[in-house]
């Protein structure tokens, strides 16, 4: 229903500001006006002023008011809009690309207006937006100015309080979707906090405030987006049919987490943190928060994404391109920060990817500090309070980029973004690759934000997140199949030794509470060959069907890309892997094999920290107490007494998971070790030289078969092979004792390989 513009008390002068971008807008205005006039009886002085604020809601001026700021201190100015609606459904949302060739159908020229009130009038709803005295408007402004505004000031400002006050009036039809911030370098720009801060860097730097402000100017122009509702719709069409072309059209996601979520965003300020897989991502994550009526995200990405084209229409649909490198701009990080606390004030949600990139082989990267060390200092220096951080997991059954993804990690470089390239990109995605899944985790709440310098609190609160983030991260059908394959390669299994395999992973994760996806069913055989024949389709899986029984195997040369979907969850059986391979690794003459079995857990978690999120040391030894004591009680106890315990143990570990999950990781850095055995003592392993001859014993290491396969040559398996090396101090040039050190290091990986190797042995179905 519309609010009477006019006042109860006659007495009162109003203002009416009229948003109206032509004749017959204003004419519907003025008519509903006196409508409204005559049923209430108001019988009050009125002034009236014609703005054209929706057709220009970033370039309002206020020339049009300007002779009204000297009226009367208590005049009630009162703003009123013109309502076009695409149907009978007042919240119908659906955008059609014809609309782009004939016009925004919510912003009807003339002609059209015209039209539609005489064929469908009710699709023309006037609005009045919140009212405020003149004296009420010019205190606010005297407030953020920190000194009297004169009469132009004034004037602009009343526009743009209109602008604000009519949008929201607006979103009772329209929705919170179309929740969008107004004028924000104008704001921003006339801030008591940002022309402080102009007048501290003009003092650090010698410049003059003149010349910083001409430049901040072109920032603003470049970082700033502009969201509008129209070309919302649009980016809404592009992201459904990215999100849907290869995938079905049902994101699969729980309606209360979402509802929670959203009331959070429109409560506090929030950061909802994408674990980033695919370019798909974006998309899939906006389609659904555009679908459930959420606020705009204003996503933060690299501005190589801001090619011809799709960096226009992002740029209108929410999204803030960010400088590949800016460390020496001082001016351009302070406008970044500025921008991010304005933001988190009026409660418009971030988002941004937690890896900073795509994850190139599937588990969750170690996070990127840049904008989330940005956001939390634009947090504390503005004060901000209850800042939600919100981690959402992205899975798929399967992903269209991960051959290239597996081409990256050979060492062939990437195909730079450019237009082509999406279209390119676009097209790939039509084959059928399943379902795609979006589960959001606990928020992180910062009661109050700590200093972006506090490297500790920053370090701790990407932990945090980074945990979350894998624990939402729900076991797929795909991801459990790859795991059982990869980890019985080279040999195939029959349809029987599969399925019964993916069954004991799958009641293993049920019987600790590991998010398994609502629509995997191991019972439901028609799921089980819909997902064979998408694993067959996309040539990832072989299916050999002559024998008596039929078999399947992963494909030749395909076992990086295997390894990428078993990684999208591998961290759920790390833990049990770990605890596993110490297991395995005890003597049966140990005199004290529960010390030793302590110590071996601890040894191989820090192996494997720069490839896994963890829980503390303390709690992470919990886990690997409560996981052994699932299967013997008193274990401790037992492997006290007795070292044989340990194999005793092993052989009812069942399902054994070690080889499916570490072998890739331990082979790619007993290749990093051997590559530093053979390099002389007194030279010191360069990262970059050490990379390039990885790959190249890497490969001829797989054709001697001293690893088991391809998929541990990789890229960033090497370079967190190199840090680990770096870390234990062996990438330095030394003396004797150096190159003895880089031969253990190669020596005790060997082992590891040798101590999978029993593993997958004793897995292996017979």
């Amino acid at each position: 229903m519309s609010v009477s513009p006019w006042p109860a008390d006659d007495t009162d002068n109003v203002l009416i500001v009229l948003d109206a971008a032509h004749r017959i807008e204003q004419q519907h205005l003025e008519s509903w006006l006196e409508r409204e006039r005559s049923k209430r009886g108001f019988a009050g002085k009125v002034e009236q002023a014609v703005v054209p604020i929706a057709d220009s809601p970033e370039g309002l001026h206020g020339d049009a008011l300007r002779p009204a700021m000297d009226l009367p201190d208590q005049t009630l100015v009162v703003p009123v809009r013109v309502v076009w609606l695409k149907g009978l459904d007042v919240k119908n949302t659906t955008p059609r690309f014809r609309d782009l060739l004939f016009g925004n159908m919510r912003r009807p020229g003339p002609i059209r207006a015209r039209r539609i009130l005489k064929t469908h009038p009710m699709r023309a709803k006037c609005v009045t937006g919140a009212s405020a005295t003149i004296k009420e408007l010019r205190e606010r402004l005297t407030h953020r100015l920190g000194a009297a505004p004169d009469q132009e000031q004034l004037a602009e400002f009343v526009v743009g309080q209109a602008s604000i006050a009519l949008d929201i009036a607006e979103r009772r039809f329209r929705g919170s979707r179309y929740k969008v911030p107004r004028r924000v370098a104008d704001n921003l720009r006339s801030s008591r906090a940002f022309l402080a801060a102009i007048r501290d860097l003009s003092a650090e730097t010698g410049r003059s405030i003149s010349d910083l402000q001409s430049e901040a100017s072109t920032i603003f122009k470049e970082l700033i987006s502009v969201p509008q509702a129209f070309w919302l719709d649009v980016s809404y069409l592009l992201n459904r049919k990215i999100a849907t072309l290869g995938y079905e059209s049902d994101v699969v996601v729980d309606e209360a987490s979402l509802n929670r979520v959203r009331q959070i965003c429109k409560q506090h300020p929030a950061a909802i943190l994408c674990t980033h897989k695919t370019h798909v991502d974006f998309p899939a994550l906006n389609k659904v928060l555009f679908d459930h009526d959420f606020p705009a995200l204003h996503t933060m990405g690299g501005v190589n994404m801001a090619f011809a084209g799709l960096g226009f229409l992002a740029r209108r649909a929410g999204v803030i391109f960010i400088r590949r490198s800016f460390q020496n701009d001082a001016l351009y990080k302070l406008i970044l920060r500025q921008y991010i606390a304005y933001l988190m004030e009026k409660n418009f949600p971030l988002s941004w990817a937690f890896e900073g990139t795509r994850s190139r082989v599937g588990k969750l990267m170690p996070p990127k500090y840049g904008i989330l060390k940005y956001v939390i200092e634009a947090g504390h220096a503005n004060d901000q309070r209850m800042l939600h951080i919100i981690p959402v997991a992205m899975n798929y059954d399967l992903i269209g980029d991960v051959r290239d993804y597996a081409k990256e990690q050979s060492g062939i470089k990437k195909r730079p973004e450019s237009l082509s390239w999406f279209i390119g990109y676009m097209r790939s995605l039509r084959r059928p690759m399943g379902k795609i899944y979006m589960d959001f985790g606990e928020p992180v709440l910062l009661e109050e934000v700590p200093s972006g310098e506090d490297k500790l609190a920053l370090s701790k609160l990407a932990l945090q997140v980074g945990v979350e983030a894998n624990r939402v991260t729900p076991i797929t059908l795909a991801s459990l199949a790859t795991m059982v394959l990869l980890g019985s390669a080279p040999r195939a299994l029959t349809r029987d030794e599969l399925t019964r395999e993916i069954a004991r992973l799958a009641f293993w994760a049920q019987a600790r509470n590991i998010t398994i996806t609502r629509h995997f069913e191991l019972e439901n055989e028609a799921e089980l060959n819909a997902l064979a024949q998408v694993l067959i389709d996309n040539r990832l899986v072989t299916h050999y069907d002559d024998g008596p029984e039929d078999l399947y195997g992963i494909s030749p040369r395909q076992e990086a890309v295997a390894s990428y979907y078993r990684n999208t969850t591998i961290h759920h059986f790390v833990t049990k892997a770990i605890a596993e391979l110490a297991l395995a690794g005890i003597d049966l003459q140990e005199r004290a094999p529960l010390e030793a079995f302590w110590q071996e857990v601890d040894r191989l978690r820090d192996l494997f920290k720069f490839e896994f999120f963890y829980a503390p040391s303390e709690e992470f030894r919990q886990e690997v107490d409560q996981e052994l004591r699932r299967y013997a009680t008193d274990w401790e106890a037992e492997l006290a007494r007795d070292a044989d315990f340990a194999r005793t143990l092993l052989r009812d570990f069942r399902p054994l998971i070690a080889h499916a999950t570490l072998t890739q990781f331990v082979e790619a850095y007993y290749v990093v070790a051997n590559v530093a055995a053979v390099t002389p003592q007194d030279t010191a392993l360069d990262a970059t030289d050490c990379l390039r001859r990885c790959f190249s014993y890497g490969r001829q290491a797989y054709r001697q078969r001293r690893i088991s396969s391809e998929a541990s040559i990789g890229k960033l398996l090497f370079q967190n092979g190199y840090k680990w090396m770096e870390n234990r101090g062996l990438a330095a040039a030394g003396g004797p004792e150096r190159a003895e050190q880089r031969a253990q290091a190669s020596q005790s990986l060997r082992e590891l390989m040798h101590r999978l190797q029993q593993i997958q042995a004793r897995a292996l179905p017979v």
